[in-house]
């Protein structure tokens, strides 16, 4: 069975200030770096929205993560977006 990931890719300090509930934050700039340890538990099949503030960062997100073969990727947009089609 699937699951449903919210991946927040905005810097930690725009995360810390407010965020989706229920979201992981990896930042843009530590994507390539590290998201095998943040999404170790994803299948590359679960739904992934990723969100940012305006959505540009979470489209750079959403390339990177089809390149590296996860399927099942939504752009959130940013926050607002995010809770209101998502949660």
């Amino acid at each position: 069975m699937s699951k449903k990931i919210i991946l927040d890719v905005r810097e930690k300090h725009e995360y810390k200030k407010n965020h989706v509930k229920t979201a992981r934050n990896l930042p843009l700039s530590s994507l390539m770096i590290n998201h095998q340890s943040v999404l170790e538990d994803v299948d590359m099949e679960d739904e992934i929205i990723v969100y940012c503030r305006s959505g540009h960062r979470a489209s750079m997100a959403i390339s990177f993560l089809q390149k590296n073969g996860y399927k099942n990727l939504k752009n959130g947009i940013n926050q607002a977006t995010t809770e209101d089609n998502y949660l």
